[in-house]
């Protein structure tokens, strides 16, 4: 097998592309065959993996991220274009470039390799040369595939994101909150939402400038990322200076704890700015949706209303403060008294 491998490939060579390890799954029956394209493969920079049949890759590949299938056409259990085929249907995290090999060499079966999923294939006996010059063009395919679905995602996060503070932005808030809304009520699940809005805004700018306008905004949305899950509850930038904290199966009283967390992290402590140290505080308003809430009487919109009503009834009361929402008796209730 030595002979055989050193005819074609360098030990030392690598394959074109990013990947430091990219992975390669190989579906062979035949036991002997399997064993060199694997070494063969190997050599070639590849980390390879191997199954015996069609229903075993079909497993693996479903339950370990690969770059590249590489299979035997004619296999027990699941042949090689039953496997592309399922492949293509499955939902998998990233595109799967497949080479087919197949002893068939009328155009049907050219049509059927291809017609069922594979990007190409090639012939047996197999060069090991063309193999490999297969294999290496399928991994600059995936790569680009990749690239260009990971621009595709930082456009979306772009378009969805506020870029001075880094949280979601309004366009967000107002298509995610009604799909929130909607999850809620067909689980039976609690929803909350914390209006927050910094509290003397206006005046910071005006006295210091925009810039330092800016920095306390920045920082207002860090101390509030930091007092939230990780995973579950996620904030918009309302506009302006407001804010808005979604909370997931979150009850009114649970809200309200987090709302007063937040409110005591941007009051506990002064923001660095360039006209230096500034303290703030910032007032709150929350609401909630619980399996009991009317469905025809409760949405989105008027979640939101809801909360700035409390927000509104926590600035007349004095500021840096936090009220929430009665839904039971449409009262406000003051949570801080602190001013």
């Amino acid at each position: 097998m030595s002979s055989f491998i050193s005819q074609h490939i360098s030990s030392q060579r690598s394959p074109a592309g990013a990947f430091a390890l990219p992975r390669l799954l190989l579906a062979e029956d035949a036991p002997l065959e399997r064993e060199q394209l694997q070494y063969f493969l190997q050599k070639g920079g590849y980390v390879v993996d191997t199954a015996a049949d069609g229903v075993e890759a079909f497993d693996k590949i479903t339950r370990d991220p690969f770059h590249i299938l590489v299979t035997d056409w004619e296999m027990p259990g699941m042949d090689g274009a039953s496997l592309c085929r399922r492949i293509r249907e499955a939902d998998l995290p990233g595109y799967v470039y497949i080479l087919l090999l197949t002893g068939h060499g009328s155009s049907d079966h050219v049509v059927d390799a291809l017609g069922s999923g594979a990007d190409n294939f090639i012939r047996k006996p197999i060069d090991p040369a063309e193999l490999l010059a297969h294999v290496d063009a399928g991994l600059r395919i995936v790569q680009l595939e990749r690239s260009l679905r990971a621009a595709n995602e930082q456009i979306r996060r772009l378009t969805i994101t506020d870029p001075l503070v880094g949280t979601f932005n309004r366009r967000h808030l107002d298509a995610e909150l009604i799909k929130e809304v909607e999850r809620a009520r067909r689980y039976g699940h609690c929803l909350s939402v914390v209006m927050a809005d910094l509290d003397r805004f206006k005046n910071i700018n005006d006295r210091h400038g925009h810039s330092v306008g800016d920095d306390v905004l920045r920082e207002f949305a860090s101390r509030a990322r930091g007092a939230i899950r990780q995973g579950s509850d996620w904030i918009a930038r309302f506009g302006g200076e407001e804010f808005v904290i979604v909370l997931p199966e979150t009850p009114l009283t649970g809200a309200t704890a987090t709302a007063e967390k937040i409110r005591a992290l941007v009051h506990a402590s002064s923001v660095t700015t360039s006209s230096g140290l500034l303290k703030i505080s910032a007032s709150f308003g929350v609401a909630a949706l619980t399996p009991s809430s009317d469905p025809a009487a409760l949405c989105a919109a008027t979640l939101l209303k809801r909360a700035d009503e409390a927000l509104y009834r926590s600035k007349l009361a004095g500021r840096n403060r936090v009220m929430q929402m009665d839904e039971e008796r449409q009262t406000t209730k003051d949570l801080e008294l602190i001013s």
